[in-house]
């Protein structure tokens, strides 16, 4: 599991708690399940309208994506295989790395591979695996686009709710002393979908969001390697290439490291 979603939710929402208590407030105060159905209900109901229900009812699945740790290559460890691919290449021929290919887990590094073992001319091999990347791109946007969207319906249910109570409250003002807890009670709705969107639906989709131009970088970082070892580059030039892409601090090293410092032009696009 990826630690930094769930402990960052139990630190914001511990915070808000937390902070309300150390100013007199009363935790039960705060547990209105009118607002929690207008805010939650309401943002669900205006996410089905505006997508598709196949993909709404994938939401779940979108959200645990968030806590999963990401299993994939460091950078380094393939600007390191792709100098082994190039030290094979130039030493056994393209139609060694055959076998190097079958070895291969990576669907889309094993197509590419294969591609080049075939002999396909290198502008196609950009082209296809190019368009590859773009479509993961769009499949990934219209996944955290969901959370974004709901990020931006929340707040404003928050402020239908509280007009609703609102009303309520204007109703009926025979007792004054009511006014107070019956505003208060209000305003929970506006409290409920500010804090949803801040603190669930847009950090998810912007954690879904990182990990999508990640992955898009190592892709757009193996077309470069494998349009490399198909060029007959030198293995060094090979490391020369695709170590411009890292941090300095994580060239020459196969463990994972930091951000990348520099992505190759599709993956800055995806930025």
């Amino acid at each position: 599991m990826e630690l930094g979603t769930p402990v960052g939710l139990v630190v914001g929402f511990g915070a808000l708690l937390v902070a309300a208590i150390l100013e007199g407030g009363e935790v039960h105060s705060f547990i209105q399940g009118t607002a929690a159905l207008i805010v939650f209900g309401g943002t669900f109901g205006a996410t089905l309208v505006s997508f598709p229900l196949r993909r709404v009812m994938g939401l779940p699945r979108l959200i645990m994506e968030a806590f999963l740790e990401s299993h994939r290559q460091a950078p380094a460890e393939i600007v390191e295989h792709f100098v082994h691919l190039a030290q094979v290449a130039r030493r056994e021929g393209l139609l060694a790395l055959e076998e190097e290919a079958n070895k291969l887990e990576d669907l889309f590094l094993k197509k590419g591979l294969l591609l080049v073992v075939d002999g396909i001319d290198a502008e196609v091999v950009e082209t296809v695996l190019t368009t590859d990347i773009q479509a993961l791109r769009e499949r990934h946007e219209a996944g955290y686009g969901i959370l974004e969207a709901m990020g931006g319906y929340a707040p404003t249910m928050g402020i239908i709710g509280t007009v609703m109570g609102l009303i309520h409250v204007l109703s009926s003002l025979e007792d004054p002393s009511k006014l107070g807890p019956a505003i208060a009670v209000a305003f929970v709705a506006t409290l409920y979908g500010v804090a949803s969107a801040n603190l669930l639906w847009l950090p998810l989709a912007t954690k879904l969001k990182a990990k999508s131009k990640h992955e898009v970088f190592l892709r757009e970082l193996a077309l470069q390697g494998l349009l490399a070892v198909q060029a007959g580059d030198n293995p060094r030039i090979v490391r020369e290439k695709l170590e411009a892409f890292l941090s300095p601090s994580h060239r020459g090293k196969g463990s994972e490291g930091g951000v990348p410092q520099g992505q190759p032009a599709a993956a800055r696009a995806a930025g």
